[in-house]
């Protein structure tokens, strides 16, 4: 199962057990055991605490009787403080000047050169029902083995309209969105290696401002640390107008083929 999807409706499940005008705030997750796409997932809430300024809910996500996934969700009401401050939002072009991940799939599939194995793999992306439109900023050359700095940027959104509704319905999306492509950060300093394994161990948010998902946000991801079979990510979400919206944070899992590959063509 995609974690971000588990995530997105995990928070669901504890929005529903939250006051109307509390607006989650953080959300702290650990993925325990791998999820089955043949069978439906049972979401259980627990109101473990409900103050006068926050609330948290518990929530465990269960398959075939075992919890799958866990996490602790924090509600606000309201308050307003002078204490305000927040990083300067990265100057990049705008997402029209862009093309999209299935744009740059397709003038990749269309060199004549490419080798059989790495079109089936780009056919492969390309026919993913993925519900989010994505517009990387520098997007890497996937043929290119020289490590990278590990950070990347994209232009994200959800796909169609949400509308203005409630925040904490943008909040679950947004939690779907933030999971996609997020641990690849760590790996571009390592292109080198064939990829074994790679898995999400925990999943961490924090909402700082309103937001639109399905309105283009800037999504900087950077990795400062890798080790151990793990990775370490970060990432931010901004608005277009430099506001800050989500804070993200994730560690995962990646294994890799000891002896580094020659060429990817």
């Amino acid at each position: 199962l995609f974690g971000g999807q588990i995530v997105g409706q995990a928070l669901v499940a504890a929005a529903r057990a939250a006051g109307r005008d509390e607006q989650v705030h953080s959300l702290h997750c650990y993925f325990v055991r791998a999820g089955d796409p043949k069978v439906p997932v049972l979401y259980e809430v627990e109101r473990t605490r409900t103050g006068k300024s926050f609330s948290v809910r518990s929530v465990k996500a269960i398959q075939h009787g075992k919890p799958i996934f866990t996490c602790q969700a924090s509600f606000q009401l309201s308050q307003c403080s002078p204490v305000q401050h927040q990083f300067t939002m990265p100057a990049v072009p705008h997402p029209e000047k862009l093309l999209t991940q299935e744009e740059l799939i397709q003038k990749f599939l269309q060199n004549p050169n490419l080798a059989e194995r790495y079109r089936k793999h780009l056919n492969k992306i390309q026919a993913e029902d993925v519900p989010i439109d994505i517009k990387p900023v520098n997007p890497p050359d996937i043929f290119c083995l020289e490590p990278q700095e590990p950070k990347q940027l994209f232009w994200v959104r959800a796909r169609g309209y949400i509308g203005e509704t409630d925040m904490k319905v943008h909040c679950c999306v947004a939690a779907y969105i933030s999971d996609y492509a997020f641990l690849g950060t760590a790996l571009l300093p390592h292109r080198q290696y064939h990829i074994k394994f790679m898995v999400s161990l925990d999943h961490s948010m924090w909402f700082h401002a309103p937001f639109r998902a399905d309105h283009w946000m800037l999504y900087e991801c950077e990795s400062p640390w890798a080790g151990g079979c793990r990775g370490l990510v970060q990432g931010r979400l901004w608005r277009r107008d430099g506001v800050l919206a989500v804070t993200c944070a994730q560690e995962g899992v990646i294994r890799v083929e000891q002896t580094p590959n020659q060429s990817k063509l």
